[in-house]
C-alpha cells in the first residue's frame, strides 16, 4: 500500500494535534486519572477525526482505511497510553458493529452523536471470570415482552465512567458456549445501572477503566445490534479491528521511543564519549527499529486486504501478537539504556513500560493469539 500526499497532510495533521492537544495535557490527567473524553472527541470530531471509515450519513469520513492506520499510529505518539486505548475503543471497539449490523435508527440514535464527539460509547465484553474466554461470559438478558431484563458484571472496561452508551455482549438464551448471545446496546443512564471505577493499576492511570453492574437494567429488546443470538460472531469481527488498532498504536509508541532513546543515547556520555557511540547500544538500537519497521510494512498489507474486503483474521491476529511483544521489548530496552534515569516516575520510560504491558493482554491475550493461530493454521487438535 503506498501513502498518497492526502493521506501525508492527514498525517501532519494528527501529529500536530497529538503534539499540541494531547501531550500538553498528559501530566495533569495521568495525576487526575481520568481524561475530559466528551470535550477532547468534540475537538476531534471537528477535524473529522471520528468515524472516519463509517457512513458520512452518520457522522463519518467515508475514508480508506489507511486513514484509521495513520490516526493509530500518530496516537501512539502520545505521551501515555491512556488516550489512544480510548480513542480505540471510541472509533474501533465500540462502534464497528454498530455501524455494520445496526438498524438506521439504532445509527442515527446512537453512531452519528458519537462520531460527533456528543457521546462516549464503551464495549462491555470482559467479566471477573470470562476475560479472553468470552465463551464463559454469565451476564444475561431475559426477554420481558418488549425489553431486555439485564443482569450480571462485567469488569476491565475502558472509557465506562464517562460512557453514555454500552455496547453490552450478553447471553439471551440458554444456549451454552459460543451460542446465544446477543450485542445489545445499553445507555448508561438505565436504572439498575452502575460503575465502580478500578484504581491502582500498573499502567494506563488516566484511563477511564471500571467494573460493571447490572440489576435489572430495562433496556427495549430494539436496541440489540444485527441479528438475535448472532452476538458472539459480531463481536468476534469487532474484535479483528481491534487487534489491527492495538497493533498499529503500537508501531507509533515504539517509533517515538526509540527516536527519544535515540537522542539521549547522542547527549549522554559514558567513558568519554556518547553512549551510542558504544557498538552494542547503537546495534542494538538499530536492531529493534528494523523489528519495527518490519510490522509497519505489515500492517500496510494487512490495511490493504481489508480495503479489498479480504477476511484479515489470521493477519490481525499475528500482529497483535507481534506487536505485544515488540512493544515490551522496546520498552525494556529504551529504559536499560536511560538506566537509573529511566527507573523513576518523572521520566518517560517507566511510564511507556507501564503502560504498553497492556498490549499483550487487553483485546486478547498473546495466548489467546496463539491458540487462535494454531487453530487456523491446523497446529490444534
Amino acid at each position: 500500500m503506498r501513502m498518497t500526499t492526502e493521506h501525508e497532510a492527514f498525517r501532519t495533521m494528527v501529529r500536530r494535534f497529538v503534539e499540541e492537544e494531547i501531550n500538553p495535557n498528559v501530566p495533569a490527567w495521568e495525576t487526575a486519572e481520568e481524561m475530559p473524553l466528551h470535550d477532547v472527541f468534540a475537538k476531534m470530531a471537528g477535524l473529522g477525526l471520528l468515524g472516519l471509515e463509517y457512513e458520512p450519513e452518520y457522522g463519518g469520513q467515508g475514508a480508506d482505511h489507511a486513514y484509521t492506520l495513520i490516526l493509530a499510529e500518530e496516537m501512539g505518539r502520545a505521551d501515555h497510553g491512556a488516550f489512544p486505548m480510548a480513542l480505540g475503543v471510541q472509533v474501533d471497539m465500540a462502534t464497528p458493529s454498530l455501524a455494520r449490523f445496526g438498524s438506521p435508527d439504532q445509527k442515527a440514535a446512537w453512531l452519528r452523536p458519537t462520531l460527533e464527539g456528543r457521546f462516549v460509547a464503551s464495549i462491555a465484553v470482559s467479566e471477573p471470570d470470562a476475560g479472553s474466554d468470552v465463551a464463559g461470559l454469565r451476564t444475561r438478558a431475559v426477554r420481558d415482552g418488549d425489553e431486555w431484563v439485564i443482569n450480571g458484571t462485567k469488569t476491565w472496561i475502558t472509557n465506562s465512567l464517562q460512557a453514555d452508551w454500552l455496547c453490552l455482549l450478553a447471553r439471551t438464551s440458554d444456549e451454552g458456549g459460543y451460542q446465544g448471545m446477543s450485542q445489545i446496546i445499553v445507555p448508561t443512564a438505565t436504572p439498575g445501572f452502575f460503575a465502580a471505577k478500578i484504581h491502582d493499576k500498573l499502567g494506563m492511570r488516566a484511563s477511564d477503566t471500571g467494573t460493571l453492574t447490572f440489576d435489572d437494567c430495562r433496556v427495549p429488546v430494539a436496541n440489540t445490534i444485527g441479528e438475535i443470538g448472532r452476538g458472539f460472531q459480531q463481536q468476534m469481527a469487532q474484535f479483528v479491528v481491534e487487534r489491527m488498532w492495538a497493533s498499529y498504536t503500537a508501531v507509533g509508541a515504539c517509533d517515538r521511543a526509540l527516536e527519544r532513546t535515540r537522542d539521549y543515547c547522542l547527549a549522554r556520555n559514558v567513558f568519554g564519549k556518547p553512549l551510542s557511540g558504544h557498538q552494542y547500544v547503537s546495534f542494538r538500537l538499530a536492531e529493534l527499529a528494523a523489528e519495527v519497521d518490519l510490522l509497519r510494512h505489515y500492517h500496510r498489507s494487512i490495511a490493504e486486504a481489508y480495503d479489498a474486503g479480504d477476511d484479515v483474521t489470521r493477519q490481525a491476529t499475528i500482529a497483535k501478537l507481534k506487536a505485544g511483544r515488540l512493544v515490551r521489548e522496546v520498552g525494556d530496552w529504551c529504559l536499560q539504556f536511560h538506566g537509573g534515569m529511566g527507573y523513576v516516575e518523572e521520566n518517560w520510560p517507566a511510564r511507556f513500560v507501564r503502560d504498553n504491558r497492556i498490549v499483550g493482554i487487553g483485546g486478547g491475550a498473546d495466548e489467546v493469539m496463539l491458540q487462535v493461530l494454531a487453530r487456523l493454521d491446523g497446529y490444534s487438535a
